[in-house]
């Protein structure tokens, strides 16, 4: 196969099971539509629509064969991602958010598997990571206490990962560590009332002195073997990659899907809407403008997106890694997805005028959505388009999580 016939030959990672999949969140998404506006008034995804796509297997397209998953490539994940945000973004960031968390848990020793999985290997499992917790050592474990915000469907989840510090073990300093909790060791306190992403549930945890067996913890950052014991049990390429090019993509690719379907919405509102004074929406040159700037921004996010995962999927297959320039840019791209989105949702929104702002216009809530989205750590662009800017001018990096 020469250069030419290679570039455009299919994707390798579309096999007919990944197609299959993809074609069953395009199916989804209507529906998700439907049920938008009123998972968005109640703050809550519906238990109808985590229950379909439990049934349709979506939860297990990153989990480890061995428990019953698909280990499917990354883009395949992401791809689904962008489907379901089509019809509403709370669902698809809920979706990548809960999805990532089999993958991760296959890092751990085979034992915390056994412990979520064992009894019911689709129990799904929560997170929120930032390092709130305090962890005190006692045998076997820890006595773990704290309160962290933003645990994205975690009403909806059995297990939870918790985010705290730990000294490394060479004795240099502190580290991330990801806990593994059951439901009986937290609290959920129901405070999630914001702007946008509102069906997320988003809410606060709390636990107050829980025992964590040493088993039940993994070094978010050590990409080594020995950081990743799981991988002795599960030793496809996929549990390979970096913890941050898995989850940074899970939760910006969903601004993709939700600008897509406001795309969708603007084109078929605008062939029909006629102002109050008489002027049709599509024949005004902002409408006009919006539309393409949005269609063309779009393409260039997504071209990017598999151009990327592209890079990671090979250096992960042959053993190799990223040198910390291509990481840190990745990674500052990936940022910037939610704020170039949350840009051209914006305009769209201002094409639709006075009367696309009420509530029922779908592009006011992908409006929301995107700007919540925005406001996730791991979508500060500023931080790391700056972090980027510091390596290649020559200032030593100082993001742990590359």
């Amino acid at each position: 196969m020469n250069a030419v016939t290679e570039q455009f030959a299919p994707e390798s990672y579309l096999t007919p099971e990944a197609l299959e999949m993809i074609e069953k969140a395009k199916a989804l998404a209507p529906k998700l539509a439907e049920r938008s506006f009123k998972a968005d008034t109640e703050g809550r995804i519906s238990d109808e629509t985590i229950e379909e796509m439990t049934r349709e297997g979506f939860f297990r397209v990153l989990q480890p064969k061995r428990w019953g998953g698909y280990e499917m490539d990354p883009r395949v994940f992401y791809t689904i991602q962008m489907e379901l945000a089509k019809g509403c973004m709370s669902t698809a960031w809920v979706f990548g958010v809960v999805g990532v968390h089999p993958w991760q848990l296959a890092l751990f020793p085979a034992q915390a598997q056994q412990d979520v999985w064992g009894q019911d290997s689709s129990t799904r499992i929560a997170s929120t990571y930032m390092p709130t917790g305090k962890a005190e050592p006692v045998e076997g474990g820890y006595r773990f206490s704290g309160r962290w915000s933003f645990s994205s469907g975690s009403k909806h989840c059995d297990w939870i990962f918790l985010g705290g510090l730990l000294p490394k073990a060479d004795g240099t300093g502190i580290e991330h560590v990801t806990f593994l909790l059951p439901k009986a060791d937290y609290r959920i306190e129901d405070n999630w009332d914001v702007l946008g992403l509102r069906a997320t549930g988003s809410h606060d945890i709390v636990v107050e002195n829980a025992f964590v067996p040493a088993h039940r913890t993994q070094r978010t950052n050590d990409h080594s073997d020995v950081g990743c014991p799981g991988r002795a049990e599960n030793g496809n390429w996929l549990f390979r990659i970096p913890f941050t090019h898995v989850f940074q993509r899970a939760v910006s690719t969903s601004c993709l899907g939700a600008l897509d379907g406001a795309i969708s919405e603007f084109k078929r509102r605008a062939t029909s809407h006629v102002g109050k004074h008489g002027n049709r929406t599509a024949e005004d040159p902002n409408s006009q403008t919006a539309v393409t700037e949005a269609t063309i921004a779009l393409d260039q996010l997504k071209l990017v997106l598999f151009r990327n995962y592209a890079r990671i999927v090979n250096a992960a297959k042959t053993g190799v890694q990223l040198d910390l320039e291509e990481r840190l840019l990745q990674r500052a791209q990936a940022s910037y997805v939610p704020k170039l989105t949350g840009f051209h949702a914006s305009e769209l929104l201002r094409a639709t005028a006075a009367s696309g702002t009420f509530r029922t216009n779908p592009i006011e809530r992908v409006f929301r959505d995107i700007h919540q989205g925005r406001a996730h750590i791991a979508n500060n662009t500023d931080a790391y388009v700056r972090a980027y800017g510091s390596q290649v001018l020559g200032i030593a990096n100082q993001e742990p999580f590359v």
